[in-house]
């Protein structure tokens, strides 16, 4: 259903109008009736009109007045559904759940704003699994394997608490208005147990954060010289034996587990 709302330049906004993408994407999520989704960006509702009354609950979460007000007069009175008229940035997914154990998470996500809400999604409580579409550019960056040219700091952030395919491309003219570029569907499922503590999730991110930003450098001279590194410059040559990883390696050929490993060898113990 069409609201008559010209999209906003301004919140990125690219309507999916393609009924068959809409159909493989909400597929993709594999939900079952017991599910509890939430929906990031839910626009004029093309995903969501496919979940309502399928699920356990959708929360919705939608920035735009216009097409808040909309998506609350569709379905604002059903038990199933709750609107968060705010900004997704503005929300953890704890606060959105309430609690819950397990949900499912899909969206559409602006592209002005991808990579930080791909922080929000990383943060626990994670979604059991996340369906989400992406510009292509930033899903060959989160898909990336080690020794790859796009493989950088994302990839390592959301290989290491997720295991990530591709789901299908979705090219432009899928959208109205048509966007410049193409995008990607990606389905993030949660590794179960975590295999980060809160503690070194936080650690981690420093960690790849500083190796990405030298890059060309290798990995002996980052984290000797490196200024945000400077907590762990005590342990680096017991940690670089200890994993037998090679000095003099760059950052990109290292996995998200060989970056672990090197985190927790560069640690301190208590």
């Amino acid at each position: 259903m069409r609201s008559g709302r010209g999209p906003k330049k301004s919140l990125g906004q690219h309507f999916l109008v393609d009924p068959s993408a809409r159909r493989r994407i909400v597929e993709a999520l594999g939900a079952t009736r017991a599910s509890e989704i939430v929906e990031i960006g839910p626009g004029e509702g093309a995903l969501t009109e496919l979940l309502v009354g399928k699920v356990a609950r959708v929360i919705a979460v939608e920035l735009d007045n216009g097409l808040a007000a909309d998506l609350e007069a569709r379905w604002g009175e059903r038990d199933d559904f709750r609107l968060v008229h705010g900004d997704a940035l503005d929300y953890q997914l704890a606060t959105l759940v309430e609690g819950l154990e397990e949900f499912l998470v899909i969206g559409n996500l602006p592209y002005g704003i991808t990579g930080p809400l791909f922080g929000r999604l990383l943060e626990p409580p994670r979604g059991k699994r996340v369906v989400v579409m992406v510009q292509a550019e930033v899903g060959e960056r989160i898909l990336a394997p080690p020794g790859s040219k796009t493989y950088g700091a994302l990839s390592v952030a959301v290989q290491a608490v997720f295991r990530v395919e591709r789901v299908m491309k979705v090219p432009r003219g899928s959208f109205r208005p048509v966007p410049g570029v193409d995008s990607v569907v990606l389905a993030l499922d949660r590794i179960d147990p975590p295999p980060l503590s809160v503690a070194e999730e936080g650690s981690l991110r420093q960690l790849v954060r500083a190796a990405f930003q030298w890059r060309r450098k290798q990995l002996g001279t980052i984290l000797r010289r490196h200024s945000d590194l400077e907590s762990m410059r005590g342990r680096v040559e017991l940690a670089l034996t200890a994993t037998a990883i090679d000095p003099r390696a760059r950052p990109e050929t290292l996995s998200s587990d060989d970056f672990l490993r090197l985190l927790r060898a560069l640690q301190p113990r208590e």
